[in-house]
């Protein structure tokens, strides 16, 4: 995972020739960056008039993200981008100051694909969409799971997203002292069930093998270990009552029954603690998903 604070000090990463003159290095000259969205210093380096034709920071983010799905995070440099848009390492820094901004645009970039819920239908029916929109993110682009929990996730799109959970988490009637709690009970559920879900898929497509393939594989080699069979064959009578007949059939069972339990857990709250709070209680505002 990478961290807002680290710092690039691989030279290839880094087109400073002396660490040591370098305020980057500085701590006390260039303290960590806290956001993109937030810090906007002055260039460290002056941009040049031969700059790649054709190269601006969209270019370049959209790439970043191409990359990002293509090969993962951990293989990912400004190296291997500049590589990609035929440019050299160096124009790239004309833009941004680290990677850790590229990291932090891209990760922007791919929650403008979450398609607003429709307004003409009640709460359940939005938060529902908006679950389902999130998890697909995550699958399609599984990078961004160690991203949206290191940064502040701030950008304009992701701000788009999180107003639209904030007015449906408004529209449930829960007082607002309870709001920050469903918010968090069904989209850090969503989170992590579409991490594994997108961590199953990638495994399964690096080893060449479907997903249900992969499963028989799996489990035939659990059960021909006497240490884990019994294990297997308690739960046999659960996997069989889960039912569906394809891991993703399965898979989406689990999460459509998993979310009508949040659903129906928050309007159970909601009838038990009675009306929203007043309005002196009112400026709260809930907080931001991961």
């Amino acid at each position: 995972m990478v961290s807002a604070s680290d710092r690039v000090t691989d030279p290839a990463e880094n087109p400073a020739k002396d660490p040591g003159k370098n305020s980057a290095t500085d701590p006390a000259k260039n303290p960590a960056r806290t956001s993109v969205w937030l810090d906007r210093r002055t260039p460290s380096r002056t941009r040049r008039t031969e700059s790649p034709a054709g190269l601006d920071l969209n270019r370049i983010t959209e790439a970043s993200v191409r990359l990002l799905d293509a090969e993962g995070l951990a293989k990912f440099s400004m190296r291997r981008l500049a590589a990609e848009l035929d440019v050299t390492a160096m124009s790239l820094y004309w833009y941004v100051d680290t990677k850790d901004d590229l990291l932090e645009l891209a990760l922007d970039s791919v929650y403008a694909e979450i398609a607003p819920p429709r307004e003409d239908t009640d709460w359940r029916e939005r938060l529902r969409e908006l679950a389902d929109s999130y998890r697909e993110l995550i699958v399609r682009h599984i990078w961004i799971s160690p991203l949206a929990g290191t940064f502040l996730n701030i950008g304009p799109n992701s701000v788009v997203f999180s107003s639209a959970i904030m007015d449906v988490i408004r529209a449930t009637g829960l007082p607002l002292e309870r709001q920050t709690g469903a918010l968090a009970a069904v989209f850090q559920f969503v989170y992590g069930f579409g991490t594994v879900e997108g961590h199953f898929k990638a495994r399964c497509d690096a080893t060449g093998l479907t997903q249900d393939a992969y499963h028989r594989h799996a489990m035939g080699t659990i059960r021909a270990q006497p240490h884990l069979r019994q294990v297997v064959e308690a739960s046999d009578d659960l996997m069989a009552a889960r039912g569906g007949d394809t891991v993703e059939e399965m898979r989406e069972r689990d999460f459509v029954f998993a979310l009508d339990l949040l659903i129906a857990g928050i309007e159970t709250m909601r009838e038990r603690t009675g009306p929203p709070t007043t309005a002196a209680h009112r400026g709260q505002r809930p907080q931001q998903p991961q």
